[in-house]
């Protein structure tokens, strides 16, 4: 009976196809998380295990999952991503002409109410201090444990499990439905 591999095992071999198979969900679902849009999800994977490929000889994993370590960089492309994004647009705003329409043809429903759903989760977590948003990606939305989160960020388990905690009851404050408030209209009586 053979063993399975760790990734460390993977990466030095460079058995990349493993790998991806391994952790290219949990990458998805982690760019799916901070972007809202499944397509850019998509796009963000395959950024992010081509940019893991071309630093393999350069990256040493301190542990035996490449999970944090591949979720930080697809961190780092999203955010890159959406520098490009703004400057592209404040480009486009100095271009006289149309701006390009979208194209929606590949959507169906089930995606749009999960890219509202997020959008709106995402807006609300865009709110809270970035280093209570990665703690909360790494950790809740994608699965990664304390230990592997602290890694990753370069700080304490401890104060990974702060920045969760305090992350969690902020998104709970934002994302409370209002109260609804009723007015009862009061005409003056006859007399």
């Amino acid at each position: 009976m053979a063993t399975e591999r760790s990734d460390r095992e993977l990466w030095t071999t460079a058995s990349f196809g493993e790998l991806f198979d391994r952790h290219a969900k949990a990458v998805y679902n982690h760019c799916f998380r901070l972007t809202a849009s499944w397509a850019a999800a998509e796009d963000h994977l395959q950024t992010t295990f081509l940019l893991a490929w071309r630093k393999r000889a350069q990256v040493r994993l301190r542990h035996d999952s490449a999970l944090p370590w591949l979720l930080t960089v697809a961190t780092n492309v999203v955010r890159n991503d959406r520098r490009g994004l703004a400057r592209r647009q404040r480009l486009a705003h100095r271009v006289p002409g149309e701006p390009p329409v979208p194209d929606h043809a590949d959507d169906v429903a089930g995606r749009v109410d999960d890219e509202r759903r997020m959008a709106r989760v995402l807006a609300a977590a865009g709110r809270l201090p970035r280093a209570q948003r990665e703690a909360l990606a790494l950790c809740v939305w994608s699965g990664v444990s304390y230990a592997d989160a602290a890694a990753a960020l370069g700080i304490a388990e401890v104060s990974v499990r702060a920045r969760v905690s305090k992350a969690r009851a902020g998104l709970s404050r934002l994302l409370a439905p209002e109260p609804v408030v009723t007015v009862q209209s009061s005409l003056p009586e006859e007399r």
